[in-house]
């Protein structure tokens, strides 16, 4: 069988107008001899009746009465509600749907209430139905544990249903349907003349997701690597064809693929010294109190992070009750410049700091791997640092 796997947004199924594009996007396919297996979001956004933070917002999240497994069966209904909306349509234009929750899909999960990771899918129902001509129309962001316990698997979750099913069903390639072409060389509403990417490697999109793009969940992208399953990012609403993430991309060339930012940011330098007993620790003190640093640089004289603003004040905290000379920036925006053509080739690093010269940009901290440089820049030059990279590498 020619399975593949189609995976909706909430705003792909928010209105009634956009379910029969769904509708037609599933029909297109089974004309086209695939055996569909519909993965779908709840519908819309906030303020929606039945979309994720909807919900939340019948209890009291901040107080926090309820446990977390009790959160996991309020968010489930979502995705639930939207499955059996998106059945009716399909149903009405002459197919045969089967709703699925995630534990009905076979999706077999551990018990971390909120963000569960697949321990394995039980394909058996789904390749049943489907032999017996049904549209499996599965609820994303969701599973079971074991015993029976219903778990989420974190926000964007739908991303990871759809590309876990597809590497559990041998799928020919997964859709990911949002209401974006694909993905593009920066964001659209910063750089005027930003364009769609028609292929990427998995490697380029997994980092674009985690450094702030939010084109497909990165533990999406994991699970399409692992089994090297074809993706592709689409728009419900327009006939593009789209952005192809695949294992090898075209050699066309080009050394940096797109732009993309994560805003937000505080910068910490923490001195190092005699004086400073706890500098050697400061790392593992974080970690154990559940904070994530990223930008890692080490000096003999001090050691230089960036955390979440919103962690800002607990990092000063610590570091205050560990009597630990340091210094903040707040206020702070990581530029990410990504590409595989960058590797091994002279001169991107200085390139990126010359064009951000030119622009008066000041640069507060740097980072690069094979495929990603990292810029740290002030918030309010977050704008003006893109566009500049964009002009610079042509992109």
């Amino acid at each position: 069988m020619k399975i593949i796997v189609q995976k909706f947004g909430g705003t792909s199924v928010s209105t009634q107008q956009r379910r029969e594009m769904v509708a037609d996007k599933v029909i297109d396919a089974i004309k086209k001899g695939y055996k569909p297996v519909v993965v779908v979001s709840a519908i819309g956004r906030k303020g929606d009746p039945y979309a994720t933070d909807t919900l939340l917002s019948l209890i009291d999240n901040e107080k926090a009465y309820l446990e977390k497994r009790e959160y996991d069966i309020l968010m489930s209904c979502g995705e639930i509600i939207s499955c059996v909306v998106m059945a009716e349509v399909l149903s009405k234009r002459g197919l045969k749907p089967r709703v699925l929750t995630g534990g009905q899909a076979g999706i077999i999960t551990n018990d971390n209430f909120g963000n569960a990771d697949i321990l394995r899918i039980d394909t058996t129902k789904l390749i049943n139905y489907i032999n017996e001509g049904y549209v499996p129309v599965v609820a994303g962001f969701q599973g079971m544990t074991q015993s029976g316990e219903i778990t989420t698997l974190g926000r964007g979750g739908s991303d990871i249903t759809g590309t876990a099913l597809g590497a559990a069903l041998k799928a020919e390639f997964v859709e990911i349907y949002t209401d974006v072409d694909g993905i593009m060389t920066a964001d659209p509403r910063i750089v005027d003349d930003a364009h769609l990417i028609e292929t990427m490697s998995y490697n380029e999109v997994f980092q674009f997701a985690d450094q702030g793009a939010k084109v497909i969940h990165p533990r999406a992208v994991e699970y399409a690597m692992k089994v090297n399953i074809p993706v592709y990012i689409k728009n419900t609403m327009s006939n593009s064809k789209g952005t192809l993430i695949t294992a090898s991309r075209e050699s066309i060339g080009r050394i940096i693929t797109g732009i993309t930012h994560m805003s937000s940011r505080t910068q910490i330098s923490v001195e190092y010294g005699e004086e400073n007993q706890y500098a050697d620790d400061v790392f593992d003190i974080l970690a154990a109190n559940k904070i994530s640093i990223d930008l890692i640089n080490v000096f003999p004289n001090y050691r230089v992070f960036t955390v979440d603003s919103k962690q800002e004040e607990n990092v000063k905290k610590i570091l205050d009750e560990l009597k630990l000379k340091y210094t903040v920036v707040s206020n702070c925006s990581k530029i990410a410049v990504i590409g595989n053509g960058m590797r091994g080739i002279p001169g991107v690093m200085a390139k990126i700091l010359k064009a951000l010269k030119e622009k008066n940009i000041k640069v507060l901290q740097t980072a690069d791997s094979h495929t990603t440089i990292w810029c740290l820049v002030k918030e309010e030059d977050t704008t003006n640092a893109i566009k500049a990279l964009h002009e610079a590498f042509e992109l």
